[in-house]
């Protein structure tokens, strides 16, 4: 039996290659009894040009399609004479499998396609756990572990820290476990010394300086969470842990970022000349206000004659309608937080956006973004920057604009050469904006069934085959499909459990529900017994009157 390089010369033979066979994919027979599961890895030998010399590889393949079929017993015979073949033991029964061939390693460990058909003849085994172990491994320093092979527990799953450059996207429909999976690689980012800034819309994150038992941790101190003033908050303090504020003063903002957020596109010269007089105005005699202070600068223009053009006053009255709504914003206060706060190697920063309007998310976002890209555009930050953006499809909608998609979408297509990098977590790909979605090389997709949200993500991956797409719905809870530039071939993998406690599951509705009914049932006892001692007391005040 052929040996092999690195791993025990006892080899499981799976079957023989039959058929037609290519470079990416073969066809095999197998005893009946004999033949592997679907999904199960493969070992074959090949002959490569390697480094100018023809040499025997090892290449890996994985099971797609498992087939058995019956010369005798065919879909046209009538059942009773399908019941005596069998009775007779004249029925044949033969089963054949396809395997899509991942590739092999060069002695350097780099992963290789094949150029050169396996040959039909050759025997196929049952693929080794340390040639796995190999095939699916990073050199530590880039080595994130995310989990073990679906097929093979016994076989760690790393992917590469190398493949964040080309940004990354969560995929999966609610209930599959995307929040868990991205609690996971932030906790392995974060020991390998990154710098992470999540949004949370729902505070999913909050818990990840608590283990899963509510302790701390050894990076407990490493991790804030941030969370504006006027966010009611779905955890209150003493079940976070100290949470800091994330304050924008408004009165920091400059002319072009009030414009943003009110609305007011600089073709409305008139109106931009307006508040660029009032700005002026309040700034010399303030210096620090808020957007009532202004709006009742706007609302003395009138007094600016004759100092001030008739045009720019009357563009300073039509800017009140748009200053209103940032009146009711209730979002600035009376100082900012520098970014410096949450731009710190080795330092995890959860922005807890729970309990803000989405108009009021939406803002916050685009603020903490824009001040990160800042920093690191202009070299004030020089680590790498991971960026964690929940529910992305609210941020970056596929239909329409918002604060946020603008410097999302700048951050994907510029972000890597400056070191900033996204992880776009969503549950509806369907709903989030194309280019940011296509920016993401690697994906990491868990079950998903609705086709609107599959297209999506099959126009979005080239890596990503029909047969892989077609299994996303079979995926159990925890389960995953790896593709791009993270992963040295595709990979089906179970997230490993995570060290810290998830803020983000679904509540227990069957307790939950069992739960109601007891205090509803004591309700009603409580409220039986105060009706009998009402009428038991009534009864002795009547007795008492007719003595």
């Amino acid at each position: 039996m052929e040996g092999v390089t690195g791993v025990s010369d006892t080899l499981k033979e799976a079957g023989i290659i039959i058929g037609e066979a290519s470079s990416n994919e073969f066809l095999f027979s197998s005893k009946p009894g004999e033949m592997p599961s679907r999904w199960e890895y493969l070992l074959t030998y090949s002959k490569e040009d390697v480094d100018g010399t023809l040499k025997q590889v090892e290449v890996i393949a994985q099971i797609e399609r498992i087939i058995s079929a019956s010369q005798a017993l065919t879909k046209d015979l009538d059942f009773d004479i399908i019941k005596k073949i069998i009775e007779a033991d004249l029925a044949d029964s033969k089963v054949w499998g396809k395997a899509r061939v991942l590739g092999y390693l060069a002695p350097t460990g780099k992963l290789y396609q094949p150029k050169k058909a396996v040959i039909p003849g050759k025997s196929v085994y049952i693929a080794p756990t340390e040639l796995l172990k190999k095939f699916y491994s990073f050199p530590e320093e880039e080595a994130i572990e995310l989990g073990t092979l679906i097929t093979r527990r016994d076989v760690p799953i790393s992917l590469s820290i190398k493949g964040f450059r080309r940004h990354l996207a969560v995929i999966a429909q609610t209930g599959s476990g995307k929040t868990y999976l991205s609690g996971v690689l932030a906790e392995e980012l974060l020991k390998k010394g990154g710098t992470i800034i999540v949004i949370d819309p729902h505070a999913d994150y909050v818990f990840l300086s608590r283990t899963a038992d509510g302790k701390r941790h050894e990076l407990s101190d490493r991790i804030t969470v941030f969370r504006n003033p006027s966010s009611t908050g779905r955890y209150t303090e003493t079940e976070v842990g100290k949470v800091h504020s994330y304050e924008i003063c408004f009165s920091d903002l400059d002319l072009e970022e009030i414009c943003l957020i009110s609305g007011i596109s600089n073709k409305y010269v008139n109106i931009v000349q307006g508040l660029t007089k009032a700005l002026e105005k309040i700034r010399a005699s303030k210096d620090v206000f808020q957007p009532k202070d202004l709006m009742e600068t706007l609302d003395c223009a009138e007094a600016w004659k004759p100092d001030v053009d008739s045009k720019t006053i009357k563009g300073a009255i039509s800017a009140k309608k748009y200053l209103a709504r940032l009146v009711k914003m209730r979002l600035f206060t009376n100082a900012s937080t520098n970014i410096t706060e949450m731009l710190r190697p080795m330092h995890l920063s959860d922005l807890d956006l729970s309990g803000l309007t989405d108009y009021v998310a939406d803002y916050i976002t685009f603020k903490v973004l824009s001040d990160v890209y800042d920093k690191a555009v202009t070299d004030q930050f020089e680590y790498p920057v991971f960026i964690f953006v929940e529910e992305a499809h609210r941020f970056i909608p596929a239909e329409g604009s918002t604060y946020s998609s603008r410097i999302i979408k700048k951050i994907a297509a510029e972000g890597r050469k400056f070191g900033v990098f996204l992880v776009l977590i969503t549950q509806r790909p369907s709903k989030i904006h194309s280019d940011a979605l296509s920016q993401c090389n690697s994906q990491i997709i868990m079950r998903l069934t609705n086709p609107h949200d599959q297209n999506a993500v099959s126009n979005s991956s080239e890596r990503l085959s029909e047969t892989l797409m077609a299994d996303l719905p079979g995926l159990n809870t925890g389960e995953a499909i790896v593709v791009g530039e993270m992963t040295h071939a595709p990979v089906m993998l179970s997230v490993k459990k995570r060290r810290t406690k998830e803020g983000g599951s679904d509540i227990d509705i069957v307790t939950k529900l069992k739960n109601a009914k007891e205090k509803a049932e004591k309700e009603t006892v409580e409220n039986e017994s105060q009706l009998l001692r009402e009428e038991m007391k009534k009864f002795m005040e009547q007795t008492k009157r007719g003595t």
